[in-house]
């Protein structure tokens, strides 16, 4: 029915422009011209239709892109507090381990350097890579430390290791909320037909938390012992 509506409406419009002139002064006539303006009609109803049924989607993959990238950055809010505490107690950690070895220091400015370069990192694609970054330097200083039983058996060192570790248990716990929202993110915006509206508004995918196999393990070997 809403076809055949249509199609009376074009036959009707047809029929009104046929009783006014073209712009060079000729009439609409013969059935060439009447077939032509038909044609012509045809196409610019089909994108007019065509367009209404993009602008409501795109406004809407708009707001959903926008909501879904507002979850994976209050996601990444929450690991955020932890991380900061995470950089205090490594501080005092470095503090303390210096007072016991002297031969450590390239381990140590490691760990200090890559603790500046998370302190330092701006959006939370670089926080990322960052943290990455410190958790590898901290395994390593965690590594060195085995050979100054002195210091392992320090009760200020115990406690601010059981601190991070504390810490870091807390980060993988949130992260798992950040990663999922973020791959709800980065799944919004590679589906089809959603991926060019993404494409053209300038939503990219973005990165995942993930310590990396070779942190995690010393990590969590570590901590077992």
């Amino acid at each position: 029915m809403i076809i055949i509506k249509i199609l009376i409406l074009l036959l009707v419009i047809i029929g009104l422009l046929c009783a006014f002139r073209k712009p060079n002064g000729k009439w609409f006539e013969g059935p060439e011209n009447i077939i032509f303006l038909f044609f012509w009609l045809l196409k610019r109803l089909i994108f007019g239709v065509i367009l209404v049924i993009l602008a409501p989607f795109a406004v809407f993959k708009y707001n959903l892109f926008v909501r879904l990238r507002n979850n994976r950055e209050n996601a990444f809010a929450d690991i955020d507090v932890q991380l900061q505490r995470r950089h205090n107690s490594i501080a005092q950690l470095v503090t303390t381990v210096k007072g016991y070895t002297s031969h450590e220091k390239e381990t140590i400015n490691r760990v200090v350097n890559a603790r500046s370069g998370a302190i330092n990192a701006k959006d939370i694609n670089e926080k990322i890579v960052a943290e990455n970054e410190l958790t590898s330097a901290l395994a390593g200083l965690r590594i060195s430390v085995e050979a100054y039983p002195d210091l392992k058996a320090s009760a200020n060192f115990i406690n601010l290791q059981k601190e991070i570790s504390d810490i870091e248990y807390n980060i993988a716990v949130e992260r798992k909320g950040f990663n999922s929202a973020t791959k709800d993110f980065n799944t919004a915006i590679e589906m089809f037909p959603a991926n060019i509206i993404a494409e053209i508004l300038g939503f990219k995918k973005e990165m995942m938390f993930d310590l990396g196999s070779s942190e995690r393990k010393n990590r969590e070997e570590y901590i077992h012992k």
